[in-house]
């Protein structure tokens, strides 16, 4: 039997983060601008691969990393913060551990998105009830590109 913390996490998993397949398909649906914290140089890594496929299926993705901000990822600049970009942007993707979302997320709400979006096994509930008071959708623990493969999605109109 798991121990007490582990059991926590699960029914964490099992309650909280269960979504429903119209609320994640109207959420990629409706998102064209997308600002990736945590993007990488390195196409072994999934926030680069993440990036590429988002791209591919026409959302624009703007990278950000401080250690690579002012160069070039995918054909975009890529920024050192949230609040450097100077779109408008739509979804926060997040792919950093899940204590660094705490204070990603407090930068994104000063951004104001439609959506903050933590990637697998990223997980801060805190993080998430306060983007939910500031009236943005939170998803933790998907990672997009998965999710609109599994939903079975087409390329988007614009």
């Amino acid at each position: 039997m798991p121990d007490a913390p582990e059991l926590k996490h699960q029914q964490l998993q099992y309650q909280k983060l269960a979504y429903q397949d119209s609320y994640i398909r109207t959420i990629l649906q409706n998102t064209k601008t997308i600002a990736l914290v945590g993007a990488s140089n390195k196409p072994h890594r999934a926030s680069y691969q993440v990036m590429g496929f988002l791209q591919n299926k026409k959302y624009r993705v703007i990278p950000v990393n401080p250690k690579l901000a002012g160069s070039e990822l995918l054909g975009e600049t890529v920024y050192a913060s949230l609040s450097a970009i100077p779109d408008a942007i739509d979804m926060v993707d997040i792919f950093r551990n899940s204590a660094a979302a705490g204070l990603i997320v407090e930068e994104a709400i000063q951004i104001s998105p439609k959506v903050i979006w933590m990637q697998l096994d990223v997980i801060n509930s805190e993080a998430a009830k306060k983007a939910d008071e500031a009236h943005i959708q939170v998803i933790m623990d998907r990672c997009p590109k998965i999710e609109y493969v599994r939903l079975g999605m087409q390329l988007l109109p614009w």
